[in-house]
């Protein structure tokens, strides 16, 4: 089994579209104003958007985005205008993470793990 696809609910898909454009993902289906589907730059994983009349309450859909070379691809982003709640910084995760909301307020991480994203140190053993 492997992960292929996020859906993320959004309000307005005009205004979401451009934004998810900016942060890099290409988009491959346009169904608007109901549903939009991306393709990530690295990989085949797929992101999409449905319209939603309410957005949930709470704290929302946290997606995690990797970037190999996050510093700098933060510094592009926001040349882009993008505005980041936090810069990258280290976790004691061991990830480097930097966190931006969407149009929406769904919680975007954009992160780099490296070999911790699947091995970190405390990793239950398997059979």
């Amino acid at each position: 089994m492997n992960l292929n696809q996020i859906t993320v609910p959004s309000a307005d898909l005009s205004k979401a579209i451009p934004f998810y454009q900016k942060l890099g993902l290409k988009l491959i289906v346009d169904a608007q104003p109901h549903y939009a589907r991306f393709v990530c730059p690295d990989g085949n994983a797929t992101f999409s958007l449905h319209r939603v009349t309410e957005l949930p309450n709470g704290e929302g859909v946290y997606v995690y985005f990797e970037c190999e070379d996050l510093d700098d691809y933060v510094l592009t982003l926001k040349e882009k205008g993008i505005v980041f709640d936090h810069d990258p910084k280290d976790q004691s995760w061991l990830w480097r993470e930097a966190r931006v909301k969407d149009l929406d307020s769904n919680q975007l991480i954009l992160y780099y793990a490296g070999e911790n994203r699947c091995n970190p140190p405390w990793r239950i053993a398997s059979d």
